[in-house]
């Protein structure tokens, strides 16, 4: 039995809070923002897309509880692009928070490069809990059928599409009963329509998934991974999933954490990347 009291929201959200480099704009709504962490030294860098939970309410989480390992992945000479999105309980839901999360991804295509990041490379979105959702149906997008508003002309390819104790089964959270995020978020952001919202349901992409779970995490425990890794099995596709003993759902996202570590070098590896030391800013 593990007697380590599990990381809580002010353990992480009370540290000094490291800065990004640069906000851009990708549309008129306040929300509508990325946040750019650049390496130091010379680009063109690799970069990743990343998608914060918050249970796609905007009232409970923003951009910012990303920013520790969105500094932590900087100081290890990889890029960061951290999408603000307009949550269900500010304009978003369906379709609203897809446009926005789909707009913001593909701007990283026209415009990443005016900020030193390769976009030409391996490209890795990375979500935590509602953002993990986000994160696999980006990597789905380009899947959807051809002319649907959701996957536009052009959609971003994916190549790794990481979920962080993420919640991807739409159907299952607008069902559930008594979960951390309720069942009312889950159902606007798919409105009923989950063939093109809930990437369990949606036709299947070109890009890897990978799963992190902590095994003391009360808002998605591994058998919310698990169950998503069993539906993908039964169409043919592997998305393994790597379960952390002793940590739970804050700990996905802190730089000093062991469940990061692991997802830091994954994401490292993916990019052909040596696991160095970090550099100092």
């Amino acid at each position: 039995m593990n007697d380590k009291p599990i990381m809580t929201w002010p353990d992480l959200l009370t540290r000094a809070k490291p800065a990004s480099d640069a906000t851009i704009r990708y549309g008129e709504d306040p929300l509508q923002i990325v946040d750019v962490w650049v390496p130091k030294g010379q680009g063109p860098h690799p970069a990743v897309i990343m998608i914060h939970g918050g249970c796609w309410q905007t009232s409970v989480a923003e951009r910012d509880i990303m920013n520790w390992i969105a500094d932590d992945l900087r100081s290890h000479g990889v890029g960061v692009w951290n999408i603000e999105y307009r949550g269900v309980d500010r304009g978003g839901g369906m379709p609203g928070t897809y446009e926005d999360v789909a707009r913001a991804a593909d701007l990283f295509v026209a415009d990443g490069a005016k900020h030193g990041f390769d976009t030409g490379g391996i490209r890795i979105a990375i979500g935590h809990s509602a953002g993990g959702h986000l994160a696999l149906w980006l990597a789905r997008r380009p899947a959807l059928a051809a002319g649907d508003a959701l996957r536009g002309a052009d959609p971003i390819r994916i190549d790794l599409a990481i979920s962080q104790g993420g919640l991807p089964d739409l159907r299952a959270g607008a069902a559930s009963i008594g979960h951390a995020c309720g069942a009312d978020a889950p159902a606007a952001m798919a409105r009923g329509d989950y063939a093109r919202t809930s990437p369990p349901e949606m036709p299947v992409g070109t890009a890897r998934e990978m799963q992190f779970n902590n095994d003391r995490d009360h808002v998605t425990p591994p058998a919310t991974g698990a169950a998503y890794s069993a539906a993908m099995a039964k169409l043919g596709v592997t998305v393994p999933m790597e379960v952390t003993p002793g940590e739970g759902h804050v700990e996905l996202i802190a730089p000093d954490s062991a469940s990061w570590a692991k997802q830091r070098a994954a994401i490292l590896t993916a990019l052909g990347r040596p696991a160095a030391a970090p550099t100092s800013r």
